[in-house]
């Protein structure tokens, strides 16, 4: 196990845009959002601006368990290995932007916006972790190139559903802040009024979606848990010692039930928060390469 020394969180866009648009929707509303980043919902967000990723964009118009377009990005060398980022709730593809506008040499980066986010549909929640995982299974290649999946909070859950089911698909997994441990979710009293139906449909459709996520995800994990033992992959596991949102106690849960893992290799950063892709994209980058060696 090794650990890194705290460094101070970049300020994120997308965090300083949803700021703004909380402040000026009144006292319910900014209530609501601050027991949203509560959960796990908190603003950040790259430093590259959403629009310099849009040329990477692309759609799938079918194959996905929603029946929904799947909207993801695509960046790096076509002919490497396939590193498929999952974003957290809420967010989107843009969240990997800093890491499609400079991807790892010899590598091919995708990232998806999940269902319920961005421009993949549908419009509503999906609260399914299988749902999920088969987003993230439409975009895996079947020519037999080596698959990594990187999952940051509530997308560490969804690659590990994808791991667990297809485990010969899957050569490596990177669970990045992950919320795998159902005992640790709470549900705060202010989602459960921003679930309520007049007050779910003044919510932005990322916010509304994010909640409806978190309300569900506890016996999603419970489900989950009978399934880690299935994931063959190597693992490498990514946590904050400071991570308020996603406790670092998920780890030694993880550690514990990834009994049929190739191996189980973790990095504690001290000090250092929730907010991993962002502050410390140094470590995430070094989690990826870790994660494609062949030894253990």
């Amino acid at each position: 196990m090794s650990s890194r020394s705290a460094e101070p969180m970049p300020p994120g866009r997308l965090g300083l845009r949803h700021r703004a648009h909380t402040a000026s929707r009144g006292p319910l509303w900014s209530a609501l959002a601050v027991a949203l980043a509560a959960a796990g919902c908190a603003p950040a967000g790259p430093r590259a601006l959403e629009s310099a990723t849009e040329n990477l964009r692309h759609c799938l118009e079918a194959g996905v368990a929603t029946g929904a377009a799947l909207s993801y990005l695509r960046a790096g060398d076509p002919s490497g290995p396939r590193v498929i980022l999952v974003h957290g709730t809420p967010g989107s593809a843009t969240a990997w932007a800093d890491y499609l506008l400079q991807p790892p040499p010899g590598l091919e980066l995708l990232a998806l916006d999940r269902p319920g986010f961005g421009r993949s549909g549908p419009e509503g929640a999906v609260t399914g972790l299988a749902e999920q995982a088969a987003a993230v299974l439409a975009l895996m290649p079947d020519d037999g190139r080596p698959v990594l999946l990187l999952g940051h909070s509530l997308g560490g859950p969804v690659v590990a559903r994808v791991a667990a089911e297809h485990p010969g698909r899957v050569a490596a997994l990177v669970l990045l802040s992950a919320s795998l441990d159902p005992e640790l979710e709470r549900i705060h009293p202010m989602q459960r009024l921003g679930a309520w139906g007049p007050v779910s449909h003044l919510l932005p459709r990322a916010l509304r979606n994010a909640n409806a996520e978190l309300m569900a995800l506890q016996p999603e994990l419970q489900a989950l848990a009978a399934l880690l033992p299935r994931i063959s992959a190597k693992v490498v596991i990514v946590h904050g010692t400071k991570d308020d949102l996603v406790p670092v106690a998920n780890v030694p849960y993880m550690q514990a039930r990834l009994t049929g893992a190739r191996c189980v290799q973790t990095t504690l950063l001290e000090g250092r928060n929730h907010f991993l892709p962002w502050n410390s994209e140094d470590a995430v980058r070094d989690a990826i390469r870790l994660a494609l060696e062949p030894a253990c």
